[in-house]
């Protein structure tokens, strides 16, 4: 996810995924990683999606400090886009927003 405003579509792809029986992984990156620290629904994806992490180069590109992880992230999921490639890899269906 690249787009900050289209958090409100990753949640509704995610439920209605999660409702089917889907396993899910949401990767954020440049202006989407604001979504981890102004969406109040950040740690709600982070509870129902399988997966989610963002990559750690744009969090701190976008001025934030790298040891504030964002509510309901695990520090190790503060990534690089290599996470990225093994999602892209490893899943049957990619979506990019």
């Amino acid at each position: 996810m690249t787009n900050p405003d289209q958090f409100k579509h990753v949640m509704g792809i995610t439920k209605a995924a999660k409702a089917k029986g889907s396993n899910v992984k949401v990767f954020f990156t440049w202006d989407a990683t604001h979504n981890a620290k102004k969406e109040a629904g950040f740690p709600e994806l982070c509870k129902i999606a399988d997966d989610v992490s963002i990559c750690v180069d744009s969090y701190k590109n976008m001025g934030y400090d790298i040891d504030d992880i964002p509510e309901g992230l695990e520090a190790k999921k503060m990534a690089t886009q290599a996470q990225h490639g093994i999602i892209i890899e490893d899943y049957d269906c990619y979506l990019s927003l």
